[in-house]
């Protein structure tokens, strides 16, 4: 490792007594939790979806990794691991150890000016790239099988911004809420009818497996891979041919030189995967640094100069008024994930599930009932919105939270079971100022929020909504 003996003076002012009251942890728990971490045979400390859409997002999931690597829990088992995927992996190319690292910044967005990360500029600046007039204004979009408009900050502006565009084509099997702007929908097959091999999450697996489903259902005569969709597409954005002569490799083919070309050998390729339909076994995780890195000294570089300079604004984030506010957090559930997951009956029956979750102190406080209607409203965001309380002590006091992905009442969408439990969308309570500049990723959590009951003749107005967010019809 390098970078050890810049971790301590960072960290100075970050102790027990500075940071209980932002966290909600006293100090002497705090101290406790760390003695029983360090002291443990085996640890691991993990963060994902939760610590990354966060204003100090890059930060929380580098320190993650600072926490694991400082207790020796880093790259051994029972710890923080590193998988060895059998295909698409950066880390089993080229020479062992040593890299070029990364680079950010590399350009930035039209309007505000925001950085790129990895290629890709924040999704907080896609709205005022399409509607703020100028050279390089956005004029044309494709979306594959997303739904931005119900899931980035200030979902209202994107959705006035996409009605405006020259052109937009959507690779998708559902009319939603940012579809329902498209000039062209290009439906393509169904998961059945479609192989697949999870290339990306394999990277991250707890056992190193391989496996590749074939499709179980023929295609619809005439019908179009989806491959063959997307490769068509790149083709007429490139001035290519985009006809059905052109040359094209299946995914497959693909796939089967990837493994050949894999850590594995070219013993492990497609026929072999075809032959065992459950999987192939590839043991259990295994120590892989210093091999597995791709860092410019060779070493796993605990202290990089960019997040460094991000601890400046972390310190100063511990000096804002506390208030005696809300905040709002998201909430992923297992048959709630994202918003297609709504227009499924057999993930959206039983009870409500777009509820904002209360704690009974506050509930109390506020003169919330469960059951009953809540204006929850944002100084980060512009909208408002009326949802159905919960009130549970699942959730801490100070805190409460809605799900992701819910807001299926705006016109022109053709989603019938989702309509009939639309719920409210929790971004329209983000604002697009709110991102990681490390990141770019948006701010969907820890946004101060203000909690109401409806007032009794607003109820009437409201009632229509409401009964909608609890699944109602």
């Amino acid at each position: 490792m390098t970078g050890l003996e810049a971790l301590e003076p960072a960290s100075r002012p970050f102790t027990p007594e500075a940071v209980a009251g932002v966290t909600g942890v006293d100090p002497g728990t705090i101290r406790r939790l760390t003695r029983e971490l360090a002291a443990a045979p085996t640890a691991a400390v993990y963060g994902r979806i939760g610590t990354t859409t966060v204003e100090f997002g890059t930060l929380t999931s580098w320190l993650v990794d600072v926490l694991n690597a400082l207790t020796g829990n880093l790259d051994r088992p029972g710890g923080a691991m590193f998988a060895k995927a059998a295909a698409g992996a950066a880390n089993t190319r080229g020479r062992p150890r040593y890299g070029r690292g990364v680079a950010f910044g590399r350009w930035a967005s039209r309007v505000r000016g925001l950085p790129e990360a990895y290629g890709e500029l924040p999704v907080v600046c896609l709205a005022e790239e399409i509607d703020t007039p100028g050279e390089g204004q956005v004029r044309g979009l494709v979306t594959v099988a997303g739904n931005p408009v119900l899931s980035t900050p200030d979902g209202a502006r994107l959705d006035a911004a996409l009605a405006g565009l020259e052109f937009m084509v959507s690779v998708d099997c559902y009319l939603n809420e940012t579809t329902r702007h498209a000039d062209v929908i290009l439906p393509v097959p169904s998961p059945l009818q479609k192989g697949h091999y999870d290339v990306f999450l394999y990277q991250l697996a707890l056992r190193n497996v391989a496996n590749y489903s074939p499709p179980t259902l023929p295609l619809d005569e005439g019908q179009l891979e989806e491959w063959e969709v997307l490769t068509r597409l790149a083709l007429v954005a490139a001035g290519g041919d985009p006809g059905p002569d052109s040359a094209h490799r299946r995914p497959e083919e693909i796939l089967d030189e990837l493994l050949r070309a894999g850590p594995y050998g070219d013993e492990l390729n497609l026929d072999v995967l075809l032959a065992h339909p459950h999987g192939v076994d590839l043991g259990p995780l295994e120590p892989r640094l210093p091999d597995v890195l791709r860092t410019p000294s060779g070493l796993a570089e605990l202290a990089p100069a960019s997040l460094l300079a991000d601890v400046a604004r972390l310190e100063a984030a511990l000096h804002r008024p506390a208030g005696d506010g809300l905040v709002l957090v998201g909430r992923r559930q297992l048959r709630s994930n994202n918003s297609w997951m709504h227009n499924l009956s057999v993930l959206v029956k039983g009870r409500p599930r777009c509820t904002l979750q209360v704690h009974p102190e506050d509930a109390a406080r506020l003169g919330l009932a469960d059951g009953e209607p809540a204006a929850v409203s944002s100084a980060s965001g512009p909208g408002r919105v009326v949802v159905a309380t919960e009130v549970t002590d699942a959730i801490r006091p100070g805190v409460v939270s809605l799900p992701h992905g819910w807001g299926h009442d705006l016109p022109g969408v053709r989603l019938a079971v989702a309509a009939a439990h639309a719920g409210v969308n929790s971004n329209l309570l983000a604002g697009v100022d709110g991102y990681d500049p490390l990141s770019g990723n948006a701010v969907l959590n820890g946004i101060p929020v203000e909690v109401s009951p409806l007032p009794q003749e607003s109820q009437s107005e409201n009632q229509a909504a409401v009964r909608s967010a609890a699944g109602v019809t």
